[in-house]
């Protein structure tokens, strides 16, 4: 695994730590880390700032996204997704996809190379955490029902 994966779990076990959902984030640009996130929220009580959203806020503003590398622990989502394709970032490295497929073809079809690396870490991560929390795992990806099922 490489030190960009490494630091995008560092980030989901930081959520964790802080009582959140286990998916963490990282932007690179030429092989250094321009900022770092974690899904946040349980923690902010934001129904917005998933790991991707976090890390690109805590990015700030660089002018052009097209020579970085997004990161994250999880395949992103369509919002996140649309994000990745706002920016004009070339590509995507999840860490896996088992847990949720994500929007890999809406990026892939706006040009957008994803790489999904299938690690069991970011798996266990997520099975553990659903396991122990699936009323917030199912809100988090939409599908909570109006009786909280």
């Amino acid at each position: 695994m490489d030190e960009f994966m490494a630091a995008a779990i560092a980030e989901a076990e930081q959520g964790l730590r802080e009582g959140g959902i286990p998916i963490g984030s990282v932007l690179v640009r030429n092989g250094e880390i321009m900022g770092r996130g974690h899904n946040q929220r349980v923690q902010q009580g934001s129904p917005i700032l998933h790991a991707e959203i976090d890390c690109l806020a805590n990015v700030g503003r660089i002018g052009s996204y097209g020579d970085t590398i997004l990161y994250s622990t999880l395949m992103p989502c369509y919002l996140c997704a649309g994000a990745v394709v706002q920016f004009g970032i070339r590509k995507v490295v999840a860490g896996e996809s088992q847990t949720f497929a994500g929007a890999r073809e809406f990026m892939e079809s706006h040009g957008v190379e994803v790489i999904d690396l299938n690690l069991e870490r970011c798996q266990q991560l997520m099975r553990d955490f659903i396991t122990q929390h699936p009323q917030l795992w199912f809100e988090d990806i939409g599908e909570l029902t109006s009786e909280g099922e």
